[in-house]
């Protein structure tokens, strides 16, 4: 994963290691999308999307009694406050998310539309905009 190396969690508060790892996979998606790898790159969209998600519930009190492991619940939970457009296709994207680790992308996906409607719900939820050049230096050998 793009943060594999770029972050030593043990040293950090859980919800900023969750925003670190959202922008650093936020990265990742963006190269990989952008160099063809499109399964790496559906599949690290969706884990920038959770832990925006997850830092988002934990730094605005919306955790409390949630499942921060439950994707969809919180998705759901997110949306109901409007933190997130109930009208983004998540499930979509989880299906999607799916199929590519499984290595069957379906054939005419877009990722570049995909990508746009992520980053639109990293700017909701105020993962976006950020300093890109503040981020740790990218490691090639994290494919």
């Amino acid at each position: 994963m793009p943060h594999f190396g770029l972050l030593d969690e043990r040293h950090m508060d859980p919800a900023a290691a969750l925003l670190q790892r959202s922008r650093l996979h936020l990265r990742g998606a963006r190269r990989r999308i952008r160099q063809g790898k499109l399964a790496a790159g559906v599949s690290t969209l969706y884990d920038t999307l959770i832990h925006a998600m997850q830092w988002h519930a934990r730094v605005h009190g919306a955790s409390a009694g949630l499942d921060l492991e439950d994707d969809a619940a919180l998705f759901r939970h997110l949306a109901a406050r409007g933190a997130v457009s109930p009208g983004f296709d998540f499930e979509g994207l989880a299906r999607l998310t799916e199929q590519a680790l499984e290595g069957r992308l379906p054939p005419g996906i877009d990722p570049e539309g995909w990508l746009a409607a992520v980053e639109g719900e990293l700017d909701r939820l105020g993962v976006l905009p950020f300093d890109e050049a503040a981020l740790p230096p990218e490691d090639p050998a994290t494919f």
